[in-house]
């Protein structure tokens, strides 16, 4: 077997972590949709709780979908093959039927029989990485992916309180930008620069698109500051719709309440 192409991450895992990002996943065409609705994790780290709770999430709009998690360490799969054990023994609260497995596999995206993903989730994995590098990641990845498939690269904090990603299709063009933060006694919305996608973290200075963003998002989150009254979710809807009748093309209004937000990625993009 050839060798995983790729970086051995910090490894840090979290329970809970990635609720945001598996939930906008949950709703994604490309999964609903899919033919063969297998989803990959790709980087779980040192422990493989992602991928089952990925799948657990996943499974409530799609019974069927399969989660197979991957990582370039040895150690990792084999801890993760030993927490599966007691996932089919009934000893933890996932389903001991889940349809979840774990291999040795980097930016390849190996997939037994050649099968090609509906979603790559990679979360945390090229932060370590420079600039430069992510175009090949991106195009290694979204390789794999079926057709109307989509690769989700993003980074959060600790707990996933904060959280940022983007949408990328099988021709490594990235297509929407995401943001997602727990609203309750958050001061400014763009603290979440600081836990942006390797494409876009350096490019936070004025002159730059993503820049110009959060300096408007801030600005009117607090704008909105007299409605926290009425509660975070209120406030913060009140500073998605001024940003909208500003001219910025904001989507998924359905779920701005829960902290979310998304832009087509044409308007963050790196300048050239």
């Amino acid at each position: 077997m050839a060798r995983p192409v790729g970086q051995i991450t910090r490894g840090t895992t979290g329970t809970n972590r990635l609720r945001r990002v598996d939930r906008w996943i949950a709703r994604q065409p490309a999964l609903l949709r899919a033919a063969d609705p297998l989803v990959i994790d790709l980087g779980y780290g040192a422990s493989g709780v992602t991928a089952l709770e990925l799948h657990a999430r996943l499974a409530r709009a799609r019974p069927d979908v399969e989660v197979r998690g991957l990582e370039i360490d040895p150690a990792r799969v084999a801890r993760a093959a030993h927490q599966l054990d007691d996932v089919r023994a009934g000893r933890t609260a996932f389903a001991p039927d889940a349809r979840v497995s774990f291999g040795l596999g980097g930016f390849e995206v190996p997939v037994p029989g050649g099968r090609r993903p509906a979603v790559i989730r990679a979360f945390n994995v090229l932060r370590q990485y420079d600039e430069s590098d992510v175009p090949a990641a991106w195009g290694s990845m979204s390789a794999r992916l079926a057709p109307d498939g989509v690769l989700v690269e993003g980074t959060c904090d600790e707990l996933g309180r904060i959280m940022t990603w983007v949408q990328i299709d099988p021709d490594a063009v990235p297509r929407t930008f995401s943001v997602s933060l727990r609203l309750t006694e958050l001061d400014h919305p763009s603290i979440a620069a600081e836990r942006l996608p390797k494409a876009l973290i350096h490019r936070n200075v004025p002159g730059e698109r993503i820049h110009d963003f959060f300096t408007a998002l801030d600005a009117e989150w607090h704008r909105a500051a007299a409605l926290s009254t009425f509660g975070a979710a209120q406030r913060w809807i009140a500073a998605l719709d001024a940003l909208s009748a500003a001219g910025w093309p904001l989507r998924g209004r359905a779920r701005w309440r829960l902290g979310e937000l998304t832009l087509p990625w044409e308007a963050v993009a790196p300048l050239p």
